[in-house]
C-alpha cells in the first residue's frame, strides 16, 4: 500500500472517529487543520478510508463556506463583507487588492505568498472596513494603506 497523504496523528484520529455519527464533518475539519485545505487527493483518501462516497465528501466541502478547496498563500488575507463593512469600503479593499497584488477572491498570487478570501464577519465591525492578515485584524482601512499593510507579510 502506498504513503498515505496524512500524519500518523491524523490517521489515528480519522481511525477514532471512523464508526462515530457526524465523523465526516470532524474528520474534514481535521484535514484541513492539517494540510491547509481540502484536495482531491484528500478527499479521495477520507472516502477511501471512511468508506464514504467521493460525491458525499464533496458535497460537504461545498456546502459549507469553512471548507477551502484551493491551497491558500503563506498569508491568507480575508476581507470582511458582512453589512457594516461591505457599506464602509470592503469591496473597495477586494477591488485594490486585485489591483496591487493581482489576487480574486478565493485566488493565489503566482509566488504563493498571498491568497484572499471574502468572509461574512470578523466580529469588528466598529472598525469596519476589516481585512486579517495571518490572524492579524487591520481595520478602518482606506486604499491607501493597503500597500504599506502587505509591506509588513512581504
Amino acid at each position: 500500500m502506498s504513503q498515505s497523504l496524512f500524519s500518523d496523528d491524523l490517521l489515528s484520529f480519522i481511525e477514532e472517529w471512523k464508526n462515530k455519527p457526524g465523523n465526516l464533518i470532524m474528520v474534514l475539519h481535521r484535514v484541513q487543520s492539517e494540510i491547509g485545505y481540502i484536495s482531491r487527493e484528500a478527499a479521495d483518501e477520507v472516502s477511501r478510508l471512511l468508506d464514504v462516497p467521493l460525491a458525499t465528501i464533496w458535497g460537504v466541502v461545498t456546502f459549507y463556506h469553512f471548507f477551502k478547496l484551493n491551497k491558500p498563500g503563506k498569508y491568507n488575507i480575508q476581507v470582511c463583507l458582512g453589512t457594516a463593512c461591505y457599506l464602509k469600503g470592503g469591496d473597495m479593499i477586494i477591488e485594490e487588492l486585485g489591483i496591487q497584488k493581482g489576487l480574486d477572491i478565493d485566488g493565489l498570487t503566482e509566488d504563493g505568498k498571498f491568497s484572499l478570501q471574502a468572509v461574512r464577519c470578523v466580529g469588528c465591525c466598529g472598525l469596519a472596513p476589516v481585512m486579517t492578515i495571518g490572524g492579524e485584524v487591520f481595520g478602518k482601512v482606506t486604499k491607501g494603506q493597503i500597500a504599506g499593510i502587505l509591506d509588513k507579510f512581504e
